[in-house]
């Protein structure tokens, strides 16, 4: 029994120590050879430049007519004929809705009798006074009954003016609102009319930017609905007081749209460029890597004492605007350094990398991606 207990236990110890002779054996071989070499990372690069920046302060807003309202009736009256195309545009004093009109021309016509008829009376009295043949009270009396019938005659051409719609300006026309033969009440909406060239942008600015601008600044508007296009314009309005609730000042400037591209209550982005241009340090967007402690860039370097051999220091910097593809450093670089522009994520301080720049991003300062 106890020599069978021993076999079992020799058997045992066999089967257990066999693999962890053999792994001990493999460890020591590999620790022997040494660690094996980390591979180097492909990369692309990019130089620190100097460039000059025109300085802009970014805003939203959105677009509004220099004149625009919506056409509607002054008086009740059923419409006779409708004179415009929608979609079109029109002059100030063409002709839009006219409402039937023809008691109110009856009414002129008898009025307009009447007026002639007390401009003869007051006539002949002024002669029959000159012979001294009425008194002045007659001449008075004459006199108010012609301004009245005249002031009557006024009246009913006011009314008929009011049912004869017009534009009072210049600009394009919206959807029509209305039908041939509809009854309008005073306040019914007939047309949209907007005035479209030019057109206001409005937006707001911090009041700590109050005193960078001023009338006269130029601006750049863009937006979807003119992609690929920047509108410049000028700031022509400031508002005197600041909004307590928000701080913000509103601001107006005054955009050329021949095109009419922009429309009244399209959103815009718009940026007020400040005449005093800046020397700004510019890499790449995509050479940053950001951390929440601190956003840093690789430095690629020659490795000392091997040549040919490109290594990365990793270099924090404070950043300032961005403007298209590049971004503006404030501190941390120089020019002339170069910088690893993609696949920054994956690299350390201190490790090789390998320079291919046959695939690196074309970099722009006003990138215009195919699919915006």
């Amino acid at each position: 029994m106890l020599k069978k207990l021993l076999f079992t236990s020799v058997v045992l110890l066999v089967v257990i120590g066999l693999p962890g002779g053999v792994k001990f054996l493999q460890i020591s071989h590999l620790i022997a050879q040494g660690s094996p070499p980390v591979p180097a990372d492909a990369i692309t690069t990019a130089p620190v430049v100097a460039q000059q920046w025109q300085p802009a302060i970014e805003s939203v807003g959105s677009l509004a007519a220099v004149q625009g309202v919506t056409i509607s009736a002054q008086l009740d009256g059923n419409i006779a004929q409708i004179a415009f195309e929608a979609g079109s545009a029109v002059k100030a004093g063409d002709l839009l809705v006219s409402q039937d009109t023809t008691v109110e021309e009856a009414q002129l016509r008898a009025a307009e009798s009447a007026a002639a008829l007390a401009k003869i009376n007051l006539e002949r009295s002024r002669a029959l006074l000159a012979k001294a043949t009425i008194s002045q009270s007659d001449l008075d009396s004459a006199a108010a009954q012609y301004e009245q019938a005249t002031a009557q005659a006024d009246n009913i051409r006011s009314v008929i003016a009011k049912k004869t719609i017009r534009a009072p300006f210049g600009g394009r026309l919206g959807i029509r609102l209305v039908n041939l033969g509809q009854t309008l009440k005073a306040g019914d909406a007939i047309v949209s009319l907007q005035a479209l060239e030019p057109i206001y942008a409005n937006f707001q600015l911090p009041q700590q930017e109050l005193a960078r601008i001023g009338l006269g600044l130029a601006v750049r508007v863009t937006g979807d609905a003119v992609p690929g296009t920047a509108v410049e314009g000028k700031i022509t309005a400031i508002n005197p007081d600041v909004d307590s609730t928000t701080r913000n000042v509103r601001v107006q400037a005054t955009l050329e749209n021949g095109d009419e591209q922009l429309r009244p209550g399209m959103f815009v982005n718009v940026a007020v460029l400040l005449p005093a241009k800046e020397d700004v340090l510019v890499i790449p967007a995509s050479s940053v890597l950001y951390a929440p402690y601190g956003d840093s860039v690789f430095v690629v370097e020659d490795k000392k004492d091997e040549k040919n051999v490109k290594v990365v220091r990793q270099q924090f910097v404070r950043l300032g605007t961005r403007r298209g593809d590049f971004i503006a450093v404030v501190s941390g670089l120089k020019a002339g350094e170069v910088v690893a522009s993609t696949g920054v994520f994956k690299l350390r301080n201190g490790g090789t990398v390998v320079v291919d720049n046959s695939l690196a991003p074309d970099a722009q300062l006003a990138p215009k991606p195919n699919d915006s």
